[in-house]
């Protein structure tokens, strides 16, 4: 597996930090791997660690709670500063008071949890400033392309535009991929939600996960989603649409912005658009190989620049202004961003082009298409998707 440099360098200088690490992600987006790439580092300076791996039935059985816990590492650990490494911690019962009692006796401690268990608003609560939290994501392009060589594979742009970048599916041919993703799908939507929130109503549920899940790039409200579900003669009140929401961006599945009206100089709270963490929720809800290209790239793109470190913003249209797909901010540089799968056509060209009407020249506008011809004119930088799939920022555009 190759090293995930992006994600370590963050990580690295809470080493010795005696705040709780915490690493969060959808399923298996690469968590424990991260994990296990810290812990090589950590013992190229001392043996003081002590790994525990919570999904073996032998380790949660004879350590199942709290106390457990302490006194294993008690009873485990050499003198001096002690790494421990717990993966899916939320196994072991009142997890969270070991993890606690463990940072206060010259441990630095790492943990991992299934991303419906270890949610953002109960870790927060839970250790109220005393943790540092860390979100892993699926590949990008170029760990994609790091990946391939170790595998010996070729994976195509349109490849990863479909399929998205759960690390383990590059290891499978196509059947046996489709088979994986779908699986991991269930499990997110089964194990993870389902089960973890008690919803009784599944039919509701996955009919709402569904529309989402397929609607990723667009501007949207409850409301819509609710009208939605009214055409398929479903009724789901707004208050449960807003709390199924909700479930999605709390398990790392979604990741919603609220659009923003430069005219009003504020967030526009009725609206929101949504992007899906891995674009293959999309696609494996597509029939007839009939995938969802254009809306895939621009949430490629999206994932991509918060890789890159990017703050998002997504204009929205008002009276006389036009859309911008992302508001892009960084180190104090703001970029002014369009997404289309091509500009070829002259309507294409024309909304496109047109979108950035409203903007000053002395703010730096970009387009970003899958087209072959440099399209850059005077004020707007063109850049090519494959282009840009392998830039680490936009500074010297």
């Amino acid at each position: 597996m190759i090293i995930r440099e992006n994600y370590l360098k963050q990580i690295r200088e809470f080493y010795d930090s005696d705040l709780i690490k915490i690493i969060v992600g959808v399923r298996r987006c690469g968590k424990s791997i991260i994990l296990e790439q810290i812990m090589k580092e950590i013992k190229e300076k001392t043996d003081n660690i002590i790994y525990l791996n919570f999904e073996d039935d032998f380790i949660i059985t004879n350590i199942s709670d709290s106390e457990k816990l302490i006194n294993y590492v008690d009873n485990n650990r050499k003198k001096g500063k002690c790494y421990i490494f717990l993966d899916e911690i939320h196994e072991v019962k009142n997890w969270n008071r070991a993890v606690k009692t463990l940072r206060l006796h010259n441990n630095s401690v790492f943990i991992t949890g299934s991303n419906s268990k270890i949610l953002s608003d109960e870790y927060t609560d839970a250790f109220s400033g005393r943790y540092v939290s860390f979100r892993i994501r699926p590949f990008v392009y170029k760990e994609i392309m790091e990946y391939s060589k170790e595998l010996n594979k070729e994976f195509s742009v349109s490849d990863y535009l479909i399929w998205g970048g759960f690390p383990k599916r590059f290891e499978f041919e196509h059947d046996a991929m489709i088979t994986y993703l779908k699986e991991i799908n269930e499990s997110i939507i089964i194990k993870d939600l389902i089960l973890r929130f008690k919803i009784k109503n599944e039919e509701l549920f996955k009919r709402v996960v569904n529309y989402v899940l397929k609607s990723n790039s667009r501007i949207f409200s409850s409301r819509s989603i609710e009208g939605y579900l009214k055409n398929e003669h479903i009724n789901g009140s707004i208050n449960t649409i807003i709390k199924y929401l909700g479930y999605l961006e709390k398990a790392y599945v979604i990741n919603r912005i609220k659009p923003y009206s430069s005219k009003i100089k504020s967030e526009l709270n009725y609206y929101f658009k949504i992007y899906n963490e891995d674009v293959s929720f999309n696609s494996l809800r597509c029939f007839n190989n009939r995938y969802d290209l254009t809306h895939n790239l621009e949430n490629i793109i999206y994932n991509e620049l918060i890789y890159m470190g990017y703050n998002l913003k997504v204009m929205k249209g008002k009276d006389d202004e036009k859309e911008i797909d992302f508001i892009a901010q960084k180190n104090g540089k703001e970029y002014y961003i369009q997404v289309a799968y091509s500009v070829e056509d002259d309507k294409a060209y024309a909304r496109e082009f047109g979108a950035f009407s409203s903007i000053d020249n002395s703010n730096k506008k970009i387009l970003i298409t899958n087209d072959e011809l440099d399209y850059s004119t005077s004020t707007v930088t063109h850049i090519k998707l494959k282009d840009f799939l392998k830039m680490e920022s936009l500074d010297n555009v």
